[in-house]
């Protein structure tokens, strides 16, 4: 078993840890040790060449996060890592059902304080497909949503799917199920869905915003729209979603939606309804929230907005 001490920093450990792949010395056989006073390399790590040690540079990014984490476990876990990803899989990272890979995804969350302008981009692992992404976000504190929701509720669906919807956020269902779209507005959303002909199996469905916002009320959770500061906090998610489907159909369910991805003039009333090109897809369309047919006052109210949310769908089918 060799000992090694280091400084309790990303490059301490980092010099360390290339010695000892140079050496070829494995994981079981090494314990690290912090020490608060500098390393002094011994003279045959000092005469000794370098060596070259090629990792993605995902694994740098995360491993300066890892370091700085409290848990005295994590100089071993980023060797493990480090080891498997030289010796064992080049791509071991894209693996989010490897329990290495999560418990190595977990540490880069630990004791997370980004600044309020960063949001949730901190949180955001570089290059991740969907599920390496949910299980990320289930850790995120990007803004103070985070405080008083259940959970984060991910994006849910195909990562090869040709059409993407966008929501304002979960509700409350949505927010104790940690699903979107599975409370009222997703019966309507779902019914819309059968009757435009498209399978919500085929399909992704994601909020701009991944944490339930409310107002308490006695025992009721009463939703309140999500201010812009929280948008912009978690817009990085969504822009990692958008980046690994690339769909081809883009449809913003709501105002809130639709400015987020269009922009703060788009107008739902007005603009709904009609293809355009944005940053994410060639053919970007915004129709009523589901939640809206709910909100109508009156019965002949909400079957109008009904049929305009099914008419809209319907593009979308064609499109």
């Amino acid at each position: 078993m060799k000992t090694i001490e280091i400084e309790p920093t990303f490059e301490s450990w980092q010099a360390a840890a290339r010695a000892l792949l140079r050496d070829a010395i494995p994981p079981a056989q090494v314990r690290w040790r912090e020490s608060p006073e500098p390393r002094q390399p011994s003279l045959d790590e000092a005469l000794a060449p370098a060596g070259v040690v090629k990792v993605p540079r995902q694994f740098v990014e995360l491993a300066r996060r890892a370091a700085a984490a409290s848990d005295p476990a994590r100089w071993q876990i980023m060797y493990d890592m480090l080891w498997r990803v030289v010796h064992d899989d080049h791509d071991l990272l894209k693996n989010a059902h490897d329990p290495g890979v999560r418990r190595f995804q977990a540490l880069t969350m630990q004791d997370a304080a980004p600044a309020a302008d960063e949001g949730a981009a901190p949180f955001v692992p570089p290059g991740a497909g969907l599920a390496e992404l949910k299980a990320a976000a289930a850790h995120c504190k990007g803004c103070d949503l985070y405080r008083h929701a259940t959970q984060t509720v991910f994006g849910r669906g195909s990562g090869k799917a040709r059409i993407v919807f966008v929501g304002e956020q979960p509700g409350d269902q949505e927010d104790r199920q940690g699903a979107p779209f599975v409370g009222p507005a997703g019966e309507v959303f779902d019914r819309a869905l059968a009757e435009a002909g498209l399978e919500r199996e085929k399909v992704y469905v994601t909020n701009a915003v991944k944490h339930f916002k409310f107002e308490l009320r006695g025992k009721r959770r009463i939703h309140q729209t999500p201010r812009a500061a929280e948008l912009n906090a978690c817009r990085p998610w969504l822009e990692a979603e958008l980046a690994v489907i690339k769909p081809d159909i883009l449809v913003c369910l709501g105002a809130t939606a639709a400015r987020v991805i269009f922009g703060e003039k788009f107008r739902i009333t007005k603009d709904r309804g009609r293809f355009a090109a944005t940053g994410w897809s060639s053919k970007t369309i915004a129709t009523y929230h589901p939640s809206a047919v709910l909100r109508g006052e009156t019965e002949a109210q909400q079957a109008e907005l009904y049929a305009m949310l099914v008419a809209d769908l319907r593009l979308v089918a064609r499109g």
